[in-house]
């Protein structure tokens, strides 16, 4: 029976397990979004994860949306990377980095005073940008124009191209959570006419266009996307949810992707409805889901053969051995949500392994992205 310890194949890789670690923002690059050795120790204890799946890392300098953010646009960033996945595979563990461009989501007080760009010239409301200066409003993003695509697309590939030298085992384009492929998809954000937007195969023009330069560096095997249709963080909406993920869950069958990775629900909970099922009916590769998963519901769904694995957030925060601790039902350790994204060691790399852990019951792990916008 396949279950959360079955080991699960993506490609040409054998993932020992199908506890997976969800990309989390964590803000420990330096001053430079240069990885750290501090990020080397955290994804390193964090090896006995299926895969893990590195947190939204800049396609290209000037799309900073966290501060402290880690990119992949120069050498001294693929050369902190290398020492990532150097830690990573001595552990004995599989590592891809998602690839991300921030589009609105991004500030001027974090870019050298350049104006973020979207799709359309539409601001994030209700929500602020932690910058330099303090909290911050979000901008309204200048609409980029259909000539400077070609350019998005290119600082995609050039991304891919790093992620392979920095010894990576893959990579995942976001396409999630209201940044710039998924403010292109969903057409709360995209009201442009022409070739990018209208119809629904217009707005995800740009995306496929991501996934086919990036698929060219790596082989599509090695690469993986990931989704929020429901996700309405980020201001972000769609006329008909359910419609858009089962038609790009069909779409995405001729791009043979490694795997497809779905956030199932809305952080906001402004936004309901099952993307999963109509998804898994359409997609005929392997289907990580992801968000508010416990480890019995992830190894229920995976036996009834809703999922093929699950992606768990913040659950791999607080423990970095949580595939053990779910195998011997053995407590988890106490999450500590004011250091998600403070500098340094703590709630980071100081999480105990076991056996030196707190009181919660294993059936508590969560698989949402510890409200990691970026993730």
């Amino acid at each position: 029976m396949t279950s959360l310890f079955t080991a699960l194949q993506i490609g040409n890789l054998t993932l020992p397990n199908r506890i997976l670690m969800a990309p989390l923002t964590r803000c420990r690059a330096d001053a430079d979004h240069v990885p750290t050795p501090l990020m080397a120790e955290h994804y390193a204890q964090r090896a006995s994860a299926g895969l893990i799946i590195a947190e939204a890392t800049m396609v290209m300098e000037g799309n900073s949306a966290f501060w402290m953010e880690p990119g992949i646009y120069s050498a001294a960033q693929v050369a902190g990377w290398k020492q990532v996945t150097d830690a990573v595979h001595a552990a004995g563990g599989h590592i891809f980095l998602q690839l991300w461009h921030g589009g609105r989501a991004c500030h001027p007080l974090l870019n050298g005073g350049v104006q973020p760009v979207a799709p359309s010239p539409i601001a994030i409301s209700g929500d602020e940008v932690l910058t330099p200066e303090g909290k911050k409003p979000y901008v309204t993003p200048r609409e980029l124009c259909d000539d400077e695509l070609p350019e998005i697309v290119a600082g995609f590939k050039k991304a891919a191209e790093h992620a392979l030298a920095a010894g990576f085992d893959g990579v995942e384009v976001h396409g999630a959570n209201g940044y710039l492929l998924d403010e292109f998809l969903r057409d709360g954000a995209n009201k442009r006419g022409g070739a990018y937007g209208g119809s629904v195969e217009n707005r995800a023009r740009l995306m496929l266009e991501v996934i086919a330069a990036v698929s060219g560096v790596w082989g599509s095997q090695r690469v993986g996307l990931r989704i929020s249709p429901l996700n309405s963080y980020n201001s972000m909406i769609d006329s008909a949810p359910v419609g858009l993920a089962t038609w790009l869950a069909s779409r995405l069958n001729a791009c043979d992707l490694a795997y497809l990775h779905v956030m199932r629900g809305d952080f906001m909970q402004q936004q309901c409805g099952d993307v999963l099922t109509p998804i898994r009916a359409q997609y005929q590769g392997v289907l990580i889901a992801n968000m508010g998963y416990t480890s019995d519901e992830a190894d229920a769904a995976i036996v009834a053969g809703s999922v093929d694995a699950v992606a768990f957030g913040t659950g791999f925060i607080a423990n970095p051995d949580l595939p053990a601790r779910i195998r011997a039902g053995a407590p988890l350790n106490l999450l500590n949500p004011a250091t998600f994204y403070s500098p340094g060691p703590e709630g980071y790399t100081d999480y105990p392994a076991l056996p030196a852990a707190t009181t919660l019951p294993s059936s508590a792990v969560a698989g949402s992205s510890a409200g990691s916008a970026a993730s």
